[in-house]
């Protein structure tokens, strides 16, 4: 259908009150703020606490995603629709008081480490009106090894993870203890589990609490009659933005980097075709890897999410609702058994929500930039380096009780874009920063780890007319005289970040570890490394992507650059063309100069004039 016929059709249902949808928009994102903000503050996990590494949305009944305020895009986008349409179909009949566990990424759960809360919301007469959704990532879940992230498992057997594809955990309010007594006897940490399945059912119950006051207080037949007009309005709004964009074809290619089970690394091909004057966004993942003996297969929640992340990234207008309504205007196509598609159990999908994930957002947003000027983004920072990883063991201070726990230590990898430099602490492109980076203090106090430095690094960035975000060196170890593991699944040490539109990569992972006389030696990607006292462990995370060429920057932001001490003067000379003279000031001729000798190499011609 075009975007002309779309629009007719939309405007022949009856006129919107603009006021009355804008209020009750803010009002259903207002009750999942308050969702989010419960599981926040009762969380016992750091990755939870402090991370804030979970999401909470609201659904309308038959399964489509109505809200999700400030959520993480890879948890949401799509995903709580496929898993809320599990529920339905495994428990045709729902009741009040129900509550279900979900993590299963063979049912539209990101990963396993995901643990998602769904509550349906019934109302007086029995009718089940909406569904909220609570997902709050987990420290440990059961798996093989201390760590969410089994990048090496050959299967989910290896990966060892509890898996409940739409499993009741409450019936009329009251839990079933069978469930608990399995997670508490799987789960190094029950205690911390524990407390937050109470906080992400506690959000659950809140969502649900809130929303049926809503419906007895404008009426069910109102808040339908809303849903469906937000819906079309949303869908207008994303007509209008991909309106803007040039009709046509790109092919992006992306890696991830050797690993085990796959060392020759994973190849990742993103085709996107704009058709502008229809309103429509494909997306073809199918021609890619089968999946492979390791757990970085994507699940069909976050094969589709993560092409999404790029395109919503990607367009001009930022500020277009993130609901089912705008989905309809984007196609993602998939095929069954596929590394970046639908995986085939018992294929291990341990880290969906990162890697391979990023290596489908990434492309399609860099694929965006290259179709046009002032669109897309460049490539963000690969992760999960060592201060992304899981750190396990005993803390002495606590009667040597086992700890284990997710850090956000410090990460950086914000791309450029066409109008602005990189957000830095944008952790991966999949959660939008919305993740917090770790307070120092508050890991020290919480864990028996000391930081020994954490600083950012000069000539890390991808350099471009606006800039990627830099890398962050974090030194960290066992405190006093304690050990403990850390486990990470490190993306980026072979192919970086990549720039857009003549925009340079950022900076590459690099990982090493400290031992007790101070000498240094490098470690692999994938990491599973004790720290004995004195030791730490040195983690460099990867910058971010340049969009447009460096010769293009402004050579004042250059110059402030150079001054604060992003780059060094080198660097503002080779890759800039910035030349200072004696004083320190710019020399406009010489640095106009300089930049033609760059531009002239950049393309293939003589330097010399």
């Amino acid at each position: 259908m075009s975007a002309a016929k779309q629009k007719d059709t939309i405007g022949s249902r009856r006129a919107n009150d603009g006021a009355r949808m804008a209020i009750l928009s803010n009002r259903l994102e207002a009750i999942a703020r308050r969702m989010q903000n419960t599981l926040f503050r009762t969380g016992r996990s750091g990755v939870l606490n402090t991370a804030h590494d979970f999401s909470c949305v609201i659904l309308t009944a038959d399964c489509r995603l109505l809200s999700a305020a400030e959520s993480l895009p890879i948890h949401v986008m799509i995903g709580p629709d496929i898993m809320a349409r599990e529920v339905k179909a495994c428990h045709p009949e729902l009741k009040r008081g129900d509550a279900f566990l979900h993590n299963s990424p063979y049912h539209g759960n990101s990963h396993p480490a995901d643990h998602c809360t769904i509550v349906p919301v019934i109302d007086d007469a029995g009718v089940h009106r909406l569904t909220v959704l609570a997902k709050a990532h987990q420290a440990d879940c059961g798996n093989s090894e201390p760590t969410t992230y089994m990048g090496h498992a050959r299967d989910v057997y290896e990966e060892g993870a509890l898996i409940f594809p739409a499993v009741k955990v409450q019936e009329d309010y009251q839990t079933i203890e069978d469930i608990v007594r399995m997670c508490r006897m799987r789960i190094r940490v029950p205690d911390q589990w524990w407390g937050d399945y109470l906080a992400a059912l506690g959000a659950a119950r809140i969502g649900e609490r809130e929303l049926l006051k809503l419906g007895e207080d404008i009426g069910w037949e109102t808040l339908e009659e809303y849903v469906e007009n937000w819906f079309d309005y949303s869908e207008q709004r994303m007509i209008q933005a991909i309106g803007c964009l040039p009709s046509g074809t790109v092919t992006a290619i992306s890696a991830h980097d050797p690993y085990p089970g796959v060392p020759d690394g994973i190849p990742t091909k993103v085709s996107l075709k704009v058709d502008a004057e229809a309103g429509n966004i494909q997306v073809d993942l199918r021609d890619n890897l089968d999946c492979q003996p390791c757990g970085l297969n994507l699940s069909e929640a976050c094969s589709i999410t993560a092409a999404m992340v790029g395109i919503f990234n990607g367009i001009k207008d930022h500020t277009v609702p993130p609901n089912a309504g705008s989905f309809r205007r984007v196609e993602v196509l998939l095929r069954e058994n596929c590394v970046t598609g639908i995986p085939r159990h018992p294929h291990s999908c341990s880290v969906a929500t990162t890697n391979l994930a990023d290596r489908v957002s990434n492309p399609t947003q860099r694929a965006l930039a290259e179709l046009a000027e002032g669109f897309g983004m460049a490539e963000a920072g690969p992760i999960i380096p060592p201060t992304c990883g899981v750190i396990s063991g005993r803390d002495p201070r606590r009667g040597n009780e086992i700890f284990v726990n997710q850090l956000v230590l410090g990460v950086t990898g914000g791309a450029g874009s066409p109008e602005a430099d990189a957000w830095m602490p944008i952790v991966h492109v999949g959660n939008a920063g919305m993740c917090r980076q770790d307070s120092i203090e508050v890991d020290e106090l919480s864990h028996p780890l000391h930081v020994k430095c954490r600083r950012l690094l000069a000539d890390t960035e991808g350099a471009g007319t606006y800039r990627g975000a830099p890398s962050i060196e974090v030194e960290f170890g066992p405190s006093e005289d304690n050990s403990f593991r850390v486990l990470y699944v490190a993306d980026g040490t072979i192919n970086p970040a990549a720039g857009a539109r003549g925009g340079l990569p950022g900076g590459p992972i690099r990982i090493f570890k400290r031992s007790d006389n101070g000498d240094v030696t490098p470690q692999a990607a994938y990491g599973d490394v004790e720290l004995m006292p004195g030791e730490a462990i040195i983690s460099i995370s990867s910058g971010g992507g340049g969009y447009g060429p460096p010769t293009a920057r402004e050579t004042e932001r250059v110059k402030q650059d150079l001054d604060e001490g992003w780059i060094t003067r080198e660097r503002a000379e080779t890759v800039y063309g910035l030349i200072l003279d004696a004083a320190g000031v710019v020399d406009m001729a010489a640095t106009y100069a300089r930049r033609r000798k760059i531009q002239a190499v950049a393309s293939g011609g003589s330097d010399q004039r």
